[in-house]
C-alpha cells in the first residue's frame, strides 16, 4: 500500500511475478520447493545453465486497486510464443468489487547463463505452452 491507499505500481510488478509463478511453477533446480508446484509446470524442464528472463513489461493502469482485506484476482494466459520468447499477459481485479483494474504483459526469454546467448524454445515446450494460449501465435 502507499500513502494513497492502493496498490503501489511498484507492487503490482511484484504481484504479477507471483501470479506467473502460481500459474506456471518455476524453472527447474531453482526457487525453494514448498510442496505446491504451478498449476502447469511450464517451466519445470527448460535444461541446465538456462534461465528464464523477463525482457520487458508494459502495465496499464485501468482503475486504482485499492488496498484491501481480500486478495487481488489475477488472471494469466500466455498470447504469443516466438522462437526464443513469449509473452503473459496479466488482468487484475479488485477482490471486493471484481472492477478490472490493471493490464499488463510480460515478454519471458531463455538464456543460457553458460554461453550467455538466447536459447531457442524446444518444440515441446512450444506446443506446451501454445495449450495454454488464448489465441496463440506460435512461430518456430
Amino acid at each position: 500500500m502507499d500513502a494513497y491507499g492502493h496498490v503501489n505500481n511498484v507492487n503490482q510488478v511484484r504481484l504479477m511475478e507471483e501470479a506467473r509463478v502460481a500459474a506456471f511453477g518455476v524453472p527447474g533446480g531453482t526457487g525453494e520447493p514448498v510442496g505446491r508446484p504451478g498449476k502447469v509446470d511450464l517451466f519445470e524442464n527448460v535444461g541446465e545453465h538456462i534461465l528464464i528472463l523477463v525482457v520487458d513489461h508494459s502495465i496499464s493502469y485501468v482503475a486504482q486497486l485499492p488496498y484491501r482485506d481480500v486478495p487481488v484476482r489475477i488472471e494469466v494466459w500466455i498470447d504469443q510464443v516466438k522462437g526464443a520468447s513469449f509473452r503473459v499477459n496479466y488482468e487484475f481485479f479488485d477482490g471486493h468489487t471484481g472492477e478490472l483494474t490493471t493490464r499488463a504483459t510480460t515478454t519471458l526469454a531463455l538464456f543460457d547463463d553458460e554461453t550467455q546467448r538466447l536459447v531457442r524454445l524446444p518444440a515441446e515446450h512450444r506446443a506446451a505452452f501454445k495449450a495454454y494460449a488464448d489465441d496463440a501465435q506460435v512461430s518456430a
